[in-house]
C-alpha cells in the first residue's frame, strides 16, 4: 500500500511559479476563486459564500495534508506571494496508488502556459516521490481548455458519462482522463 509523509510539505518551484502551501492569509483569494462565475463555470460545486468558508476551506484542505491524506498547492509567481490558482491530488487511493487530479486558475492567468507548467511540476513529484500509478481527471467535456490540458501532457479519455451528476438543477456529463506513471508507459 502507498505509504504518503507531506512533512515537510513539498514546495515545488517552476521557471515561474513557487507551488506552496495554503494559508489563512490566502483567504480572500480563495474566497474569490471559489465564488468567480468565470472560474467555477465547469465545476459542480456551490460558490464560495463568505471568507470564512474560504477559511474553513483551506483548514480542511490543511487538515488532509496533515493526516496525509491529500495534498493542495496554493499557486503563485515567483515574484508574488499573491494565490492566483490551485493544484490538487486529492481522492488518493493508497491501496490502488491513484489519485484524482483538481486545479484552477485565475481568468487573467490563463493562456500563458502557466497551468502546463503547474501541472508538469505535480505529474513528476507525483509519480516520481509520492510513489502514485496513475492519476485521474474527471471534467465537464464542454471544458475545452482543460481537455487539450490533460491531452497535452499525455492524458488519455478512458470514459465518458452521460448525465452522470445533477447540479443547480441540471444534469451534466463527465469525462474522465487518466495517466499512467511513466514507467508503465515505457517512458524513461
Amino acid at each position: 500500500m502507498l505509504t504518503l509523509n507531506f512533512d515537510p510539505f513539498p514546495v515545488l518551484t517552476t521557471e515561474r511559479l513557487v507551488l506552496r502551501r495554503l494559508s489563512v492569509d490566502d483567504g480572500p483569494q480563495i474566497f474569490h476563486h471559489r465564488s468567480d462565475p468565470a472560474l467555477n463555470e465547469y465545476l459542480d460545486r456551490a460558490p464560495c459564500a463568505s471568507l470564512d468558508e474560504a477559511v474553513a476551506f483551506i483548514r480542511m484542505v490543511n487538515n488532509a495534508i496533515d493526516e496525509n491524506n491529500n495534498i493542495t498547492w496554493g499557486i503563485t509567481l515567483k515574484d508574488s506571494d499573491t494565490l492566483i490558482g490551485t493544484i490538487a491530488l486529492w481522492r488518493i487511493e493508497k491501496e490502488h496508488y491513484r489519485a484524482e487530479l483538481g486545479y484552477t486558475l485565475e481568468t487573467a492567468h490563463q493562456g500563458k502556459g502557466l497551468m502546463s507548467e503547474t501541472l508538469a511540476a505535480v505529474l513528476d513529484h507525483a509519480f516520481s516521490k509520492m510513489g502514485l500509478h496513475s492519476i485521474e481527471a474527471n471534467i465537464n467535456p464542454a471544458n475545452t481548455p482543460s481537455k487539450v490540458l490533460l491531452e497535452r501532457h499525455g492524458f488519455i479519455r478512458e470514459a465518458y458519462f452521460r448525465e452522470n451528476y445533477h447540479h443547480n438543477g441540471r444534469f451534466f456529463d463527465s469525462a474522465i482522463y487518466s495517466l499512467l506513471t511513466p514507467a508503465a508507459r515505457n517512458i524513461t
